[in-house]
């Protein structure tokens, strides 16, 4: 079986694994939303840096061209076709 991480241990990386199998699919379901979450509130962070100035709505649109891609999001969010650098 391949390695997941390169910097961990065989036996940590086997332990990892059998506590991954021992969960339930509803801890499951909430490590997977939790680590879903995490990732958002990293993404919004970043581009708040990289766009101090933006309002929430734009952070959104910027968070939704991210997350669907520029054609999708322009789609569902018309407005956000005005972010040329997105």
């Amino acid at each position: 079986m391949a390695r997941l991480a390169a910097d961990t241990s065989a036996e940590i990386e086997e332990r990892q694994i059998r506590a991954w199998r021992e969960m339930s699919p509803a801890d499951k379901a909430a490590l997977v939303a939790g680590l879903t979450n995490a990732t958002i509130v990293l993404a919004r962070a970043g581009l708040r840096q990289r766009h101090p100035d933006a309002s929430d709505r734009e952070l959104f649109l910027r968070l939704a061209i991210l997350t669907l891609g520029r054609d999708l999001a322009g789609q569902a969010y018309p407005d956000a076709r005005s972010l040329a650098d997105a």
